[in-house]
């Protein structure tokens, strides 16, 4: 596997980035493996991403939330951004509309269950937000959340505090 990447949930690893396969098995750029290492197998994300995942973010739920440059998850629509079920499966309540422009880079979930992106986008579902949004619980962009011109470079990494406060680290030129 090539540059893979992991976020841990529940004594769960997602694997993510470049790979299309692990020990054999087909799995396009997401794959959750067992605490030893092994493949789990009650989780199957069929076709996966078309593109590189850089971002997965598990809720509390266990759904799982993906960010990247891919235009399709799944085989379904999701530009940059789409959330699977624990078992793999789309999630196909959460509907991101035309998504983001370009790559999402980061994607934090704050305790209300919105969304948090950054990336090198300009517009997300068709609508102005320079390299920073916030989507709500189901995928759709929440315009109560609007930094106007947003960043002058691409944020890799979004976090949110405990009282929601939102802390960023970037990089200029990109």
């Amino acid at each position: 596997m090539d540059r893979v990447h992991r976020a841990s949930a529940r004594r769960k690893n997602y694997h993510r980035r470049l790979f299309t396969t692990y020990n054999g098995a087909a799995r396009n750029r997401i794959a959750r493996l067992n605490a030893n290492g092994s493949l789990d197998a009650t989780f199957n994300p069929g076709a996966g991403a078309d593109n590189t995942v850089y971002k997965v973010a598990v809720q509390p739920d266990g759904k799982i939330l993906l960010a990247g440059a891919f235009a399709n998850a799944r085989s379904a629509a999701r530009s940059r951004i789409a959330r699977l079920n624990a078992d793999g499966t789309l999630d196909t309540t959460f509907n991101p509309g035309t998504g983001a422009n370009n790559t999402i880079w980061s994607v934090a979930i704050q305790s209300d269950g919105r969304i948090i992106v950054s990336g090198a986008f300009s517009t997300f579902n068709g609508a102005p937000r320079v390299r920073l949004a916030r989507l709500n619980a189901d995928g759709s962009l929440d315009n109560s959340f609007n930094v106007g011109s947003g960043m002058n470079a691409r944020a890799n990494v979004i976090l949110v505090l405990p009282d929601n406060r939102r802390s960023g680290r970037g990089r200029q030129g990109r």
